[in-house]
């Protein structure tokens, strides 16, 4: 038996897609996770073979819990999402995710990716991976990056200092940097620049 963790903040999509796997005759699913922390622990708690992650959660999304879990247990992560953005993808592959691919598949076909990625093999979205190598590289470095991500939910300057463990001065520089690099005005719109092409 394969045995899944699925985690999906949505609770009727998470319950009908579980639903569907259990009908399948090698599938266990082991858990099912409201968001990011809550799959984090069950993982930890349950060693499953898969868990099958939704890109948006709250707190940690699925890159995140990949990023996390790819790093304390033996356990492979596949992606979910219905906003399937190259640079997600590109995120998603350096955190060791196995699996990539949009929420619009059916159940069997998901279950057929599952058996795939628990056999060893890799999965990504033919589409996701064609718009991948067209898409424009980030400009951005990755500590302008980590500032963004820090700020994200409107962090002050002081908050995205304390977090990276850097001055106040050196943040102020960075979002300077990152609003001359993406033309934008403030650094909210950078965020939703960054967010909206997979950047972070």
């Amino acid at each position: 038996m394969i045995r899944v963790l699925l985690a999906d903040d949505e609770g009727m999509i998470r319950s009908a897609l579980a639903a569907l796997l259990r009908l399948e005759e090698d599938i266990d699913v082991v858990a099912e996770c409201a968001d990011g922390e809550e799959a984090v622990e069950a993982a930890i708690r349950l060693r499953p073979d898969i868990c099958l992650l939704d890109l948006e959660m709250p707190g940690l999304d699925g890159v995140e819990v990949a990023k996390r879990l790819t790093r304390m247990i033996s356990t492979r992560c596949i992606i979910v999402t219905r906003h399937a953005r190259p640079g997600v993808l590109r995120r998603a592959l350096s955190a060791g995710v196995a699996g990539f691919l949009p929420k619009s598949r059916d159940a069997d076909e998901v279950a057929a990716i599952i058996r795939r990625v628990a056999a060893g093999g890799r999965y990504v979205d033919p589409e996701i991976a064609a718009d991948a190598l067209s898409d424009e590289r980030c400009p951005l470095t990755d500590r302008e990056l980590d500032v963004l991500r820090a700020g994200r939910r409107g962090e002050t300057t002081g908050q995205i200092a304390r977090t990276l463990s850097l001055a106040p001065g050196t943040v102020r520089n960075h979002v300077s940097a990152i609003l001359a690099k993406l033309a934008v005005q403030t650094r909210q719109q950078a965020v939703l620049m960054a967010e909206e092409r997979g950047w972070i």
